[in-house]
């Protein structure tokens, strides 16, 4: 497996200093950047837009991982796209035709990623698997961040299969309650990419480098 990367959720940042607080956890050691798009309607919250992708783009080099818990998703992949995302994840629930979504994502020239949320089963996968860049196993339900980390470690075991069978290059994502304890488990069963929001924000940005090494395992 790859070598674990760590992708800060700053939907727990400081949003009076987005820019600022971009910066400082790059320059901690996060591998990605984590960007957690809600609308109010897919999700009980409401996050950010692609105006504010945009505008906090040039404070990190770092890989922008957006993902859209937004329905629909596929009149927003363009602007995304346009407004420095790399990675760009939806949920099949978000749309009729996911697998058009994928590759509407691809066409953009973005890798694209696709969202379990934790009662979505594993078979959604079985006819993207040769396209998808990244798949996310949410270990909460999604729409807000600080909560309890519902085990689902046969479900990333699954996923790490179905990646080892198709022989290519994907990204196991995990979200949801990442912290110290909970990311030896999760990379355990086959996790490489772990998001974490409160576990790394929520001692401010002194302790960001220290916090991003204790999630790594």
């Amino acid at each position: 497996m790859s070598q674990i990367k760590i992708a800060p959720s700053i939907l727990s940042a400081d949003f009076a200093c987005l820019g600022e607080e971009i910066r400082s956890i790059d320059a901690a050691g996060a591998d990605y950047i984590h960007v957690d798009v809600m609308d109010g309607h897919f999700v009980p919250n409401l996050t950010i837009g692609p105006n504010v992708v945009k505008a906090i783009r040039p404070y990190s080099k770092k890989i922008f991982d957006v993902h859209l818990m937004i329905s629909p998703a596929d009149p927003y992949l363009e602007e995304f796209a346009n407004a420095g995302a790399d990675i760009i994840t939806i949920h099949p629930e978000a749309g009729s035709h996911y697998h058009r979504s994928i590759q509407s994502i691809k066409a953009m020239g973005k890798k694209a990623g696709i969202a379990l949320n934790p009662a979505t089963p594993t078979s959604v996968l079985d006819h993207v698997m040769d396209m998808v860049d990244l798949i996310l196993v949410m270990t909460v339900n999604p729409g807000f961040g600080g909560q309890k980390f519902i085990h689902l470690l046969d479900k990333i075991k699954d996923v790490r299969a179905r990646i080892q069978a198709t022989g290519r290059d994907i990204d196991l994502q995990v979200d949801g309650g990442i912290t110290p304890e909970t990311s030896k488990q999760v990379i355990q069963a086959g996790a490489n990419v772990l998001v974490a929001g409160t576990a790394v924000f929520k001692n401010g940005p002194d302790k960001y480098a220290d916090s991003i090494k204790a999630l790594r395992g």
